[in-house]
């Protein structure tokens, strides 16, 4: 679908009984090329890792290593790190004729980014929050262009359903609620708040934590009633888990090595996505050797050795 003429919107997709799949934003891990893979296995909109959107506004470097593209990376949501409703404006009105929406990263619990003013620190700045997606809604000539946030949930809740129904207010296109607190890491996800914020707006809302195998999927809508559910570590160990497959298929890991190749992925990246995708299928032995290879011909060789090819399959 592609929506840069204005025509279309991303918001199409949210249809009733209809779960929309989502990458997550990843730092390092959901650029260009892995997001070219979900899409080849059922992920319906992707988002671009979490970008400081001063930093993309005051370095031309910084704007060509952070954001690449293509004419079949859509739908695309680009997601910024921002506390100032301009310099969010602005970086939207950039990236706007290449993707379908910019989202706000309420939800980084990082230090760094929370004593910078970014990420989830802005849960409690409903106010401002407001005032920035204001500012993208009226700033990006393109009605159909979507103004997201992902946010993370307040011990009380009635304070994240307060700024969800304001952000609501000013005209967020959906919300993400990643179930857990900014204190919170490995615990359970709280699908029980995620319910609560579902029923509380009348705007999509996506669901975000533990999200493994498809099945996960259905049952996290059934649980919160949600529109649609985004994962991250989840697509790392298994690109292909939207179209039903439990663990990594053979032709994804080739398609992976096809698609790093075409992109000019550096090994570093390309490796790193293959230990991922590797580490349920394999032997912590057959790993050791894996994870100790240096270069994009010796891992090709190993996948040919231990694994075979689609072909070696089919035959």
């Amino acid at each position: 679908m592609k929506t840069s003429n204005g025509n279309t919107s991303v918001m199409d997709m949210f249809q009733k009984g209809k779960v929309v799949k989502v990458c997550a934003p990843m730092v390092r891990y959901s650029k260009l090329a892995f997001r070219s893979l979900v899409r080849k296995y059922n992920c319906d909109i992707c988002f671009t890792p979490m970008i400081v959107a001063a930093d993309f506004m005051r370095s031309v470097k910084a704007r060509d290593s952070e954001f690449t593209t293509s004419e079949r990376d859509r739908p695309l949501i680009v997601q910024f790190a921002a506390h100032d409703a301009q310099t969010l404006g602005d970086a939207a009105c950039v990236v706007a004729p290449f993707s379908d929406g910019v989202d706000l990263n309420c939800g980084c619990p990082q230090r760094w980014a929370m004593s910078a003013g970014y990420g989830a620190c802005l849960i409690n700045k409903p106010e401002l929050v407001k005032e920035m997606v204001r500012t993208v809604k009226n700033q990006v000539d393109n009605p159909n262009y979507t103004a997201s946030i992902k946010i993370r949930i307040h011990k009380d809740l009635r304070q994240t359903v307060d700024l969800c129904q304001k952000a609501e207010s000013a005209g967020v296109s959906w919300i993400t609620v990643h179930g857990r607190t900014a204190e919170e890491r490995h615990q359970p996800v709280h699908y029980d708040a995620i319910k609560t914020i579902k029923d509380s707006v009348a705007i999509p809302v996506i669901a975000n934590g533990d999200i493994k195998y498809l099945r996960d999927v259905e049952s996290t809508h059934q649980l919160t009633g949600v529109d649609g559910v985004m994962a991250a570590r989840g697509l790392l160990a298994n690109p292909a888990m939207f179209a039903g497959y439990e663990d990594t298929p053979l032709e994804c890991i080739w398609d992976w090595v096809d698609i790093s190749i075409e992109h000019g992925t550096p090994f570093t990246c390309f490796h790193h996505h293959l230990i991922y995708m590797l580490e349920r299928v394999s032997s912590q032995p057959e790993r050791k050797v894996f994870n100790s290879l240096s270069s994009t011909s010796a891992v090709m060789d190993y996948l040919q050795n231990t694994y075979g090819t689609v072909q070696d399959m089919a035959a």
